[in-house]
């Protein structure tokens, strides 16, 4: 048989074959060299889950390690996209049960991603939900949900942090990097059809964040609170606060706003609410200031406490504007113009001062600069150097007006009567502990400066007692402890920058048992009605509380009520735990 040679052909098949070989060879060097980078993440991100682990939030405690702010376990929804086959029902059915709205689930799960967020730290009843439907492509992470057990208490000082884990407000905001931690990682293993393993092949552990100790003692805040809250009812203002402060040490023991608003809830509140007044609102402050131009006077020994200043029967010049008194007084000593609080006999005793001595005192209490509370926030306040003062300034700075303050500098203020004429730092937190209970770092009293002697702080104390005993604060006295107190009434301004002659502030400053004072309170009411006098609005506040927190630390009261003897250690007593213990008190 004769077979027909074609070499043309052969060749041309041959070399065509070779031509194919070469490419596929020069495709796959192509993809070894150039392309494996790109392949080997597709592959990756098939058969390999990155997921961040969120480390523990510290908690946050009172003085007596009763747990204000911890930390639940909470499930978090993420999404696959490329893994959902069909999107629309997915978004259908996830809408049902999250609240979401369509447009807000379509945007995420048509996202060209491998991983994304749905909603996070979600409830048990609702993570149950999703799972019973048993969607392809959506799975669920571990994470810690922040949670404040006692709601409203301590809302302003306490704070709150965010889905993220960063702290927004108050305590957890200031001591963030502390609370916070430090994520881990963990790349869990898939198999073929996308399912995750409970295999990983690396895993950094997160670092737990340190747990913070405050200074806050929880009964001490619930009497504090509860009082306020029966204030805002009997006086309706429109906004209140409230300081109980250790005049020795400068610790806050308590601090509260009002309106308050529930931590769990936080995220819906409005940013005023949200606000803590105490330390980043500022207001005149009526008579309460006049402790700064009596303890002035007597430190300069410009005055004794029975020297004599006639109060021109309620109606005084000055420059030209006229003075007046809440109620007409003649012959006044100087213990009884601030006993009696008023303007005329305190502004007679600041033209005896002058301008720079008064303006010096001003800053020796702490006015016009801040105190260093270690919440965020703080505001200086206001007053104006002497060459900026009008000719009225000297009849208006030294009794409240002309200057601009915040709760926290007035309760600091009386605690320099209080300490025998020394101005503390405040501070909020008094440690932060590992996990463990190893201290990391611990907070001690501050001086920030000597105001006054302590002659002269004993002196003003006992005038402040008779302000409670005899005067305008008879509505603040404590059966069985002597106190100490001043009373204040500051007009407000109108919008067009006069003296409002319908609102005012209203408040009170003092200190018990006043022969060894262990609390200062300041209690400040805005715009009360339908009485508005610091001596009717918020002497009865100060009652109520210094007798039950009083009672809380174990202080007892003499027979004569004339001296109180403390059986208080270097903390206070570890009486109760709860704040049923504090309802009992009644």
């Amino acid at each position: 048989m004769y077979i027909k040679y074609y070499p043309r052909r052969f060749y041309a098949v041959f070399f065509i074959f070779l031509f194919i070989f070469f490419l596929l060879i020069a495709r796959l060097f192509f993809i070894q060299f150039f392309k494996s980078s790109y392949l080997k993440s597709i592959a990756a991100r098939q058969h390999n889950l990155y997921v961040e682990l969120e480390p523990r939030r510290g908690t946050i405690y009172d003085r007596k390690l009763r747990p204000q702010a911890v930390n639940v376990n909470a499930d978090s929804l993420y999404a696959l996209p490329s893994e959902i086959s069909d999107k629309e029902e997915v978004i259908r059915k996830l809408a049902a049960i999250l609240k979401l709205d369509y447009a807000y689930l379509k945007d995420r799960l048509y996202r060209k991603k491998s991983f994304i967020w749905i909603a996070r730290k979600l409830s048990p009843q609702t993570v149950a939900a999703i799972k019973s439907l048993k969607l392809k492509g959506l799975d669920f992470v571990k994470e810690s949900k922040r949670c404040y057990p006692n709601g409203f208490l301590s809302s302003h000082v306490i704070g709150f942090s965010g889905l993220d884990n960063v702290g927004l407000e108050g305590i957890e905001l200031y001591y963030n990097n502390y609370l916070r931690g430090s994520p881990g990682c963990a790349l869990f293993l898939r198999d073929a059809r996308q399912r995750k393993l409970e295999l990983w092949e690396k895993m950094i552990l997160p670092k737990d964040g340190y747990n913070v100790i405050s200074t806050i003692d929880e009964v001490i805040q619930y009497i504090a609170e509860r009082e306020l809250d029966r204030m805002i009812k009997d006086f309706h203002p429109l906004q209140a606060a409230i300081i109980v402060m250790d005049p020795h040490t400068g610790e806050i023991l308590a601090l509260a706003n009002r309106p308050g608003f529930d931590l769990n809830n936080a995220s819906s509140i409005g940013e005023n609410i949200r606000r803590d007044h105490a330390i980043c609102d500022l207001f005149e402050p009526g008579s309460v200031f006049k402790i700064v131009t009596a303890s002035a006077a007597i430190e300069e020994k410009r005055v004794t406490e029975t020297d004599r200043f006639f109060c021109e029967n309620g109606s005084y010049r000055v420059a030209n504007h006229i003075l007046h008194d809440h109620r007409p007084h003649g012959w006044l000593t100087f213990r009884e113009v601030i006993e009696q609080s008023s303007n005329i006999g305190t502004t007679k005793v600041a033209q005896k001062l002058g301008p720079d001595l008064v303006y010096r005192y001003v800053r020796l209490f702490g006015f016009g600069s801040k105190l260093g509370i270690d919440l965020p926030g703080e505001i200086s306040g206001m007053i104006k150097p002497p060459r900026a003062w009008s000719k009225t300034s000297i009849g208006a700075v030294p009794i409240g007006q002309e200057v601009g303050v915040n709760t926290l500098q007035l309760v600091s203020a009386i605690s320099v009567i209080a300490n025998g004429g020394l101005l503390m730092r405040p501070y909020i937190v008094k440690e932060i502990q590992d996990k463990y209970g190893e201290k990391i770092k611990e907070f001690s009293p501050v001086v920030i400066n000597k105001v006054i002697s302590p002659g002269t702080a004993n002196r003003v104390k006992e005038i402040l007692m008779g302000v409670v005993e005899n005067g305008t604060g008879k509505l603040a006295a404590v059966e069985g402890f002597r106190v100490a107190g001043k009373t204040g009434t500051g007009q407000k301004l109108d919008p067009d920058g006069r003296y409002s002659h319908t609102k005012f502030n209203a408040s009170f400053i003092g200190f018990a048992p006043a022969d060894d004072p262990a609390i200062a309170i300041c209690i400040i009411a805005d715009e009360p009605h339908p009485y508005y006098f610091g001596g009717v609005v918020c002497a009865p506040v100060f009652k109520r509380v210094a007798a039950d927190v009083l009672k809380y630390l174990e202080i007892l009261p003499s027979a004569t009520g004339n001296q109180a003897n403390s059986v208080r250690g270097d903390d206070f007593s570890d009486r109760t735990d709860r704040f049923h213990e504090a309802k009992k008190i009644n």
